[in-house]
Protein backbone atom coordinates (compact mmCIF):
# COMPACT_ATOMS: atom_id res chain seq x y z
CA UNK A 1 0.00 0.00 0.00
CA UNK A 2 1.49 3.53 -0.64
CA UNK A 3 2.39 5.18 1.84
CA UNK A 4 1.62 9.65 1.15
CA UNK A 5 3.11 10.87 4.04
CA UNK A 6 6.89 9.44 2.82
CA UNK A 7 9.09 10.65 0.56
CA UNK A 8 11.70 8.54 -0.85
CA UNK A 9 15.48 9.56 0.90
CA UNK A 10 18.38 8.35 -1.68
CA UNK A 11 21.69 7.47 -0.41
CA UNK A 12 24.37 9.82 -1.19
CA UNK A 13 27.95 9.81 -1.39
CA UNK A 14 30.20 7.67 0.10
CA UNK A 15 27.19 5.45 1.70
CA UNK A 16 25.73 5.47 -1.93
CA UNK A 17 29.48 3.81 -3.03
CA UNK A 18 29.06 1.23 0.37
CA UNK A 19 25.54 0.36 -0.45
CA UNK A 20 26.41 -0.36 -4.28
CA UNK A 21 29.83 -2.34 -3.48
CA UNK A 22 27.33 -4.40 -0.89
CA UNK A 23 25.29 -5.83 -3.65
CA UNK A 24 28.61 -7.09 -5.52
CA UNK A 25 29.60 -9.12 -1.75
CA UNK A 26 31.51 -6.03 -0.04
CA UNK A 27 31.12 -6.03 3.39
CA UNK A 28 32.22 -3.38 6.33
CA UNK A 29 35.49 -5.14 8.09
CA UNK A 30 36.13 -7.81 5.01
CA UNK A 31 39.88 -7.55 4.06
CA UNK A 32 39.89 -9.25 0.55
CA UNK A 33 38.42 -5.65 -0.03
CA UNK A 34 39.85 -2.33 0.17
CA UNK A 35 37.67 0.61 0.83
CA UNK A 36 39.77 3.51 -0.71
CA UNK A 37 36.04 5.40 -0.49
CA UNK A 38 34.93 5.59 2.91
CA UNK A 39 36.32 8.48 5.12
CA UNK A 40 37.63 6.67 7.95
CA UNK A 41 41.39 6.60 9.29
CA UNK A 42 42.37 3.01 10.47
CA UNK A 43 41.92 2.86 13.73
CA UNK A 44 44.24 0.10 15.44
CA UNK A 45 47.74 0.73 16.34
CA UNK A 46 50.24 2.88 14.09
CA UNK A 47 53.98 3.08 14.72
CA UNK A 48 55.09 5.66 17.58
CA UNK A 49 50.95 6.13 18.51
CA UNK A 50 50.24 5.94 22.25
CA UNK A 51 48.32 2.85 23.05
CA UNK A 52 44.40 2.81 21.71
CA UNK A 53 42.44 3.54 24.39
CA UNK A 54 40.07 0.24 24.62
CA UNK A 55 38.55 0.18 28.30
CA UNK A 56 36.64 3.37 29.88
CA UNK A 57 36.44 3.35 33.49
CA UNK A 58 32.27 4.77 34.25
CA UNK A 59 30.43 5.37 37.90
CA UNK A 60 26.76 4.79 38.09
CA UNK A 61 25.55 8.41 37.77
CA UNK A 62 26.39 7.42 33.88
CA UNK A 63 23.93 5.35 33.51
CA UNK A 64 21.73 8.57 33.96
CA UNK A 65 20.29 10.96 31.31
CA UNK A 66 23.23 13.53 30.71
CA UNK A 67 23.82 17.08 29.78
CA UNK A 68 22.28 17.43 26.13
CA UNK A 69 25.45 20.23 25.79
CA UNK A 70 27.97 17.15 26.86
CA UNK A 71 29.66 16.59 30.38
CA UNK A 72 30.90 19.88 32.03
CA UNK A 73 34.89 18.22 32.36
CA UNK A 74 34.80 16.93 28.48
CA UNK A 75 33.45 20.44 27.69
CA UNK A 76 36.34 22.18 29.72
CA UNK A 77 38.81 19.63 28.12
CA UNK A 78 38.08 20.54 24.92
CA UNK A 79 38.11 24.24 25.96
CA UNK A 80 41.57 23.72 26.66
CA UNK A 81 42.96 21.60 24.27
CA UNK A 82 42.10 24.56 21.54
CA UNK A 83 43.70 26.97 24.07
CA UNK A 84 46.30 24.88 24.39
CA UNK A 85 46.91 24.55 20.88
CA UNK A 86 45.90 27.74 19.11
CA UNK A 87 45.22 30.11 21.61
CA UNK A 88 48.81 31.00 23.18
CA UNK A 89 48.95 34.79 23.96
CA UNK A 90 45.51 35.93 23.46
CA UNK A 91 43.73 37.60 25.98
CA UNK A 92 40.15 36.13 25.47
CA UNK A 93 40.10 32.07 25.75
CA UNK A 94 37.83 29.58 25.19
CA UNK A 95 35.86 27.82 28.31
CA UNK A 96 33.44 25.09 28.62
CA UNK A 97 30.36 27.50 27.64
CA UNK A 98 31.81 27.73 24.36
CA UNK A 99 32.02 23.96 24.06
CA UNK A 100 28.46 21.94 23.07
CA UNK A 101 29.30 17.60 22.45
CA UNK A 102 27.46 15.99 19.82
CA UNK A 103 26.88 12.63 19.10
CA UNK A 104 28.75 12.92 16.10
CA UNK A 105 29.60 15.45 13.59
CA UNK A 106 26.65 15.73 11.36
CA UNK A 107 24.73 16.04 13.99
CA UNK A 108 26.82 19.27 15.39
CA UNK A 109 25.91 20.40 11.86
CA UNK A 110 22.36 19.38 11.86
CA UNK A 111 21.79 20.80 15.40
CA UNK A 112 23.54 24.32 14.02
CA UNK A 113 21.66 24.41 10.73
CA UNK A 114 18.29 23.85 13.09
CA UNK A 115 18.93 27.38 14.68
CA UNK A 116 19.34 29.21 11.78
CA UNK A 117 16.86 32.28 10.84
CA UNK A 118 16.12 33.07 7.13
CA UNK A 119 19.21 33.13 6.23
CA UNK A 120 21.22 33.17 2.70
CA UNK A 121 24.04 30.50 3.05
CA UNK A 122 27.26 30.44 1.07
CA UNK A 123 28.60 26.72 0.48
CA UNK A 124 31.28 25.35 -2.14
CA UNK A 125 32.20 22.74 -4.72
CA UNK A 126 33.81 20.60 -4.21
CA UNK A 127 33.18 19.85 -0.51
CA UNK A 128 31.83 17.62 1.51
CA UNK A 129 28.95 15.89 0.18
CA UNK A 130 26.65 15.75 3.41
CA UNK A 131 26.44 19.32 3.19
CA UNK A 132 23.71 18.85 0.52
CA UNK A 133 21.13 16.54 2.52
CA UNK A 134 21.68 19.60 4.99
CA UNK A 135 21.03 22.49 2.87
CA UNK A 136 18.22 20.40 1.26
CA UNK A 137 16.57 19.43 4.49
CA UNK A 138 16.47 23.39 6.62
CA UNK A 139 14.03 25.78 4.83
CA UNK A 140 15.29 28.84 6.23
CA UNK A 141 18.41 28.39 4.67
CA UNK A 142 18.92 29.75 1.30
CA UNK A 143 22.11 28.28 0.30
CA UNK A 144 24.14 30.13 -2.21
CA UNK A 145 26.48 28.30 -4.66
CA UNK A 146 30.55 29.78 -5.17
CA UNK A 147 31.79 27.25 -6.85
CA UNK A 148 35.93 26.59 -6.72
CA UNK A 149 37.88 25.64 -9.86
CA UNK A 150 41.00 23.91 -10.98
CA UNK A 151 42.35 27.09 -12.36
CA UNK A 152 42.34 28.39 -8.93
CA UNK A 153 43.46 25.65 -7.47
CA UNK A 154 40.16 25.12 -5.47
CA UNK A 155 40.59 27.76 -3.43
CA UNK A 156 38.96 31.87 -3.72
CA UNK A 157 40.95 34.69 -3.40
CA UNK A 158 40.08 36.76 0.08
CA UNK A 159 39.54 39.80 -2.00
CA UNK A 160 36.69 37.54 -4.16
CA UNK A 161 35.45 36.02 -1.70
CA UNK A 162 34.80 39.58 0.27
CA UNK A 163 32.87 40.62 -3.23
CA UNK A 164 30.96 37.82 -3.11
CA UNK A 165 29.81 37.75 -0.04
CA UNK A 166 29.05 41.46 -0.59
CA UNK A 167 27.14 40.96 -3.90
CA UNK A 168 25.32 37.79 -3.02
CA UNK A 169 24.49 39.26 0.95
CA UNK A 170 25.40 36.07 2.36
CA UNK A 171 25.04 36.07 6.02
CA UNK A 172 27.09 32.80 6.23
CA UNK A 173 29.41 30.75 5.08
CA UNK A 174 29.83 27.10 5.16
CA UNK A 175 33.34 25.15 4.53
CA UNK A 176 35.88 21.83 5.53
CA UNK A 177 39.33 23.55 6.22
CA UNK A 178 41.30 20.98 5.02
CA UNK A 179 38.71 20.54 2.38
CA UNK A 180 37.45 16.94 2.04
CA UNK A 181 37.95 16.11 -0.87
CA UNK A 182 40.39 17.97 -2.08
CA UNK A 183 43.04 18.43 0.39
CA UNK A 184 43.39 22.57 0.07
CA UNK A 185 44.07 23.98 3.19
CA UNK A 186 43.99 27.12 4.09
CA UNK A 187 45.95 28.20 7.22
CA UNK A 188 48.26 31.85 8.04
CA UNK A 189 47.42 35.10 6.17
CA UNK A 190 44.51 33.08 4.02
CA UNK A 191 43.09 32.04 7.22
CA UNK A 192 43.24 35.45 9.13
CA UNK A 193 41.37 36.98 5.76
CA UNK A 194 38.24 34.65 6.18
CA UNK A 195 38.43 35.76 10.43
CA UNK A 196 38.66 39.11 9.28
CA UNK A 197 36.13 38.87 6.78
CA UNK A 198 33.33 37.44 9.49
CA UNK A 199 34.39 39.93 12.14
CA UNK A 200 33.88 43.05 10.12
CA UNK A 201 31.05 42.10 8.06
CA UNK A 202 28.98 39.77 10.79
CA UNK A 203 28.72 36.77 8.82
CA UNK A 204 28.91 33.79 10.33
CA UNK A 205 31.80 31.28 9.21
CA UNK A 206 30.53 27.79 10.24
CA UNK A 207 34.68 25.99 9.55
CA UNK A 208 34.18 22.06 9.27
CA UNK A 209 37.91 21.19 10.79
CA UNK A 210 37.46 17.65 11.37
CA UNK A 211 41.28 17.16 9.17
CA UNK A 212 43.09 19.65 11.27
CA UNK A 213 45.47 17.24 12.18
CA UNK A 214 46.09 15.97 8.82
CA UNK A 215 48.80 18.73 6.83
CA UNK A 216 51.43 17.38 5.35
CA UNK A 217 52.61 17.94 1.51
CA UNK A 218 54.95 15.49 0.03
CA UNK A 219 55.64 13.39 2.79
CA UNK A 220 56.24 16.62 4.80
CA UNK A 221 54.42 17.39 8.14
CA UNK A 222 52.96 20.17 8.81
CA UNK A 223 51.17 22.30 11.89
CA UNK A 224 47.65 21.59 12.68
CA UNK A 225 45.36 24.05 10.68
CA UNK A 226 42.47 25.90 12.83
CA UNK A 227 40.71 29.53 12.51
CA UNK A 228 40.73 29.17 16.46
CA UNK A 229 44.20 30.76 16.16
CA UNK A 230 42.78 33.66 14.08
CA UNK A 231 39.90 34.43 16.58
CA UNK A 232 39.77 37.79 18.15
CA UNK A 233 37.21 37.43 21.09
CA UNK A 234 35.82 34.40 21.21
CA UNK A 235 32.64 35.39 22.53
CA UNK A 236 32.10 38.40 20.11
CA UNK A 237 33.45 36.99 16.58
CA UNK A 238 30.79 34.87 14.36
CA UNK A 239 33.37 31.80 13.98
CA UNK A 240 32.22 28.06 14.35
CA UNK A 241 34.17 25.56 14.39
CA UNK A 242 33.31 21.57 14.23
CA UNK A 243 35.38 18.41 15.10
CA UNK A 244 35.79 15.67 16.96
CA UNK A 245 37.60 12.74 17.68
CA UNK A 246 36.62 10.94 14.57
CA UNK A 247 39.42 11.94 12.18
CA UNK A 248 42.26 13.18 14.06
CA UNK A 249 42.20 10.77 17.26
CA UNK A 250 40.71 8.09 15.08
CA UNK A 251 37.72 6.80 16.99
CA UNK A 252 35.24 7.68 14.35
CA UNK A 253 33.14 4.53 16.10
CA UNK A 254 32.65 6.80 19.20
CA UNK A 255 30.62 9.09 17.63
CA UNK A 256 31.44 12.10 19.56
CA UNK A 257 32.26 15.30 17.88
CA UNK A 258 31.98 19.12 19.09
CA UNK A 259 30.80 22.69 17.97
CA UNK A 260 32.74 25.85 19.60
CA UNK A 261 31.85 28.91 19.14
CA UNK A 262 30.45 32.34 20.75
CA UNK A 263 28.28 31.07 24.06
CA UNK A 264 25.36 32.60 22.30
CA UNK A 265 25.31 30.44 19.53
CA UNK A 266 26.47 27.50 21.45
CA UNK A 267 23.50 27.80 23.71
CA UNK A 268 21.24 27.54 20.73
CA UNK A 269 23.01 24.64 19.26
CA UNK A 270 22.51 22.87 22.86
CA UNK A 271 18.88 23.47 22.79
CA UNK A 272 18.56 22.65 19.13
CA UNK A 273 19.86 19.10 20.43
CA UNK A 274 17.31 18.74 22.95
CA UNK A 275 14.83 17.88 20.36
CA UNK A 276 17.17 16.67 17.46
CA UNK A 277 19.26 14.00 19.52
CA UNK A 278 18.80 14.37 23.46
CA UNK A 279 22.94 14.62 23.59
CA UNK A 280 26.23 12.18 24.00
CA UNK A 281 26.71 8.78 25.71
CA UNK A 282 28.08 9.63 29.05
CA UNK A 283 30.51 6.65 29.31
CA UNK A 284 31.49 7.61 25.46
CA UNK A 285 32.75 10.92 26.80
CA UNK A 286 34.59 9.57 29.86
CA UNK A 287 37.14 7.79 26.97
CA UNK A 288 36.84 11.37 25.17
CA UNK A 289 38.27 13.23 28.29
CA UNK A 290 41.43 10.54 28.36
CA UNK A 291 41.80 11.11 24.77
CA UNK A 292 42.09 14.57 25.51
CA UNK A 293 44.87 14.81 27.71
CA UNK A 294 47.97 16.67 26.31
CA UNK A 295 50.45 14.18 26.12
CA UNK A 296 47.89 11.21 24.67
CA UNK A 297 46.46 14.01 22.20
CA UNK A 298 50.19 15.34 21.04
CA UNK A 299 51.29 11.93 21.10
CA UNK A 300 48.59 10.67 18.65
CA UNK A 301 48.55 14.16 16.48
CA UNK A 302 52.45 13.22 15.65
CA UNK A 303 52.46 9.55 15.08
CA UNK A 304 49.24 10.01 12.83
CA UNK A 305 50.80 12.66 10.61
CA UNK A 306 54.21 11.13 9.96
CA UNK A 307 52.34 7.93 9.06
CA UNK A 308 49.83 9.28 6.94
CA UNK A 309 52.12 11.90 5.35
CA UNK A 310 53.70 8.40 4.23
CA UNK A 311 50.35 6.66 2.71
CA UNK A 312 49.79 10.25 1.16
CA UNK A 313 53.03 9.77 -0.68
CA UNK A 314 52.86 6.17 -1.48
CA UNK A 315 49.35 6.80 -2.76
CA UNK A 316 50.12 9.52 -5.02
CA UNK A 317 52.64 8.14 -6.73
CA UNK A 318 51.02 4.53 -7.45
CA UNK A 319 47.48 6.43 -9.07
CA UNK A 320 49.66 9.01 -11.23
CA UNK A 321 52.13 5.80 -12.50
CA UNK A 322 48.42 4.75 -13.32
CA UNK A 323 48.26 8.25 -15.36
CA UNK A 324 45.76 9.47 -12.47
CA UNK A 325 46.48 13.43 -12.64
CA UNK A 326 46.27 15.54 -9.31
CA UNK A 327 45.29 19.05 -9.88
CA UNK A 328 47.55 20.34 -7.26
CA UNK A 329 49.79 18.77 -4.36
CA UNK A 330 47.07 17.24 -1.57
CA UNK A 331 48.11 19.50 1.50
CA UNK A 332 45.76 17.87 4.09
CA UNK A 333 43.52 15.41 5.14
CA UNK A 334 43.89 11.64 3.73
CA UNK A 335 42.50 12.06 0.24
CA UNK A 336 43.77 12.41 -2.71
CA UNK A 337 41.59 13.69 -5.01
CA UNK A 338 42.60 13.35 -9.02
CA UNK A 339 41.44 13.07 -12.58
CA UNK A 340 40.97 10.10 -14.56
CA UNK A 341 39.97 11.67 -17.90
CA UNK A 342 42.60 10.52 -19.51
CA UNK A 343 42.80 6.98 -18.67
CA UNK A 344 41.07 4.65 -21.17
CA UNK A 345 37.06 4.68 -20.86
CA UNK A 346 34.75 3.45 -18.84
CA UNK A 347 37.70 4.23 -16.30
CA UNK A 348 37.35 7.89 -17.59
CA UNK A 349 34.71 8.95 -15.63
CA UNK A 350 34.29 8.61 -11.98
CA UNK A 351 31.28 6.61 -12.40
CA UNK A 352 32.46 4.44 -14.40
CA UNK A 353 35.89 4.24 -12.36
CA UNK A 354 33.65 3.05 -9.06
CA UNK A 355 31.91 0.49 -11.20
CA UNK A 356 34.97 -1.51 -12.79
CA UNK A 357 37.04 -0.70 -8.96
CA UNK A 358 34.13 -3.03 -7.55
CA UNK A 359 34.81 -5.89 -9.89
CA UNK A 360 38.50 -5.76 -8.27
CA UNK A 361 37.00 -5.49 -4.49
CA UNK A 362 38.18 -2.04 -4.23
CA UNK A 363 35.74 1.16 -3.28
CA UNK A 364 36.10 4.48 -4.22
CA UNK A 365 34.20 7.71 -4.74
CA UNK A 366 33.22 9.64 -7.94
CA UNK A 367 33.97 13.02 -7.76
CA UNK A 368 30.79 14.36 -9.16
CA UNK A 369 29.05 12.91 -5.45
CA UNK A 370 31.28 16.21 -4.24
CA UNK A 371 29.66 18.88 -6.27
CA UNK A 372 27.03 19.67 -3.37
CA UNK A 373 23.82 21.06 -5.36
CA UNK A 374 20.57 21.23 -3.01
CA UNK A 375 17.38 20.67 -4.46
CA UNK A 376 19.27 19.82 -8.23
CA UNK A 377 18.76 23.22 -8.86
CA UNK A 378 22.21 23.06 -11.48
CA UNK A 379 21.33 20.34 -14.47
CA UNK A 380 23.54 18.90 -16.95
CA UNK A 381 27.02 17.00 -16.53
CA UNK A 382 28.97 17.90 -13.34
CA UNK A 383 32.02 19.09 -14.09
CA UNK A 384 33.48 17.22 -11.30
CA UNK A 385 32.38 14.14 -13.29
CA UNK A 386 36.20 12.95 -14.35
CA UNK A 387 37.44 13.40 -10.92
CA UNK A 388 37.95 10.39 -8.05
CA UNK A 389 38.48 10.54 -4.11
CA UNK A 390 40.84 8.29 -3.26
CA UNK A 391 40.90 7.68 0.69
CA UNK A 392 44.33 6.62 1.97
CA UNK A 393 42.43 6.27 5.53
CA UNK A 394 42.75 2.11 4.84
CA UNK A 395 46.14 0.51 6.93
CA UNK A 396 49.27 0.01 4.93
CA UNK A 397 48.86 -3.49 3.61
CA UNK A 398 45.13 -2.92 2.81
CA UNK A 399 45.45 0.06 0.96
CA UNK A 400 48.57 -0.86 -0.94
CA UNK A 401 46.79 -4.08 -1.86
CA UNK A 402 44.12 -1.87 -3.37
CA UNK A 403 45.91 0.13 -5.14
CA UNK A 404 48.07 -2.56 -6.99
CA UNK A 405 44.40 -4.41 -7.61
CA UNK A 406 43.64 -0.67 -9.22
CA UNK A 407 46.61 -0.82 -11.27
CA UNK A 408 46.21 -4.03 -12.48
CA UNK A 409 42.27 -2.99 -13.71
CA UNK A 410 44.23 0.11 -15.52
CA UNK A 411 46.80 -2.24 -17.51
CA UNK A 412 43.88 -5.01 -18.36
CA UNK A 413 41.65 -2.06 -19.44
CA UNK A 414 44.47 -0.80 -21.42
CA UNK A 415 45.82 -4.11 -23.25
CA UNK A 416 42.10 -4.87 -24.62
CA UNK A 417 42.66 -1.23 -26.00
CA UNK A 418 45.80 -1.93 -28.17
Amino acid sequence: MERSCFRDIPFMGVIHVNVEAMKLGFRMGDMSWSNLGQGQPEVGEIPGAPPRISEIAFGPEDHAYGHVEGLPELREAIAEHYNRLYRAGHGSRYTAENVCVCPGGRAGLTRTAATFDDSRLGYFTPDYTAYEDMLTTFSRVDPVHLELTEKTGFRIAPDELRSRVARDKLDALLISNPCNPTGVVMRGEELAAWAELARTRGTTLLMDEFYSHYVFQNGVVGEPASIARHVGDVDEDPIVIFDGLTKCFRYPGWRVGWVVGPKDIIRNVTAAGSFIDGGPSRPIQRGAIRALEPKQADGETEAMAAHFATKQRITVDKLGALGVEFPGAPEGTFYAWGSVANLPAPLNTGEGFMRAGFERRVLTVPGEFFDVNPHRVRKGVSPLSSMVRFSFGPAMENLVAGLDRLSEMVAARAGQMV
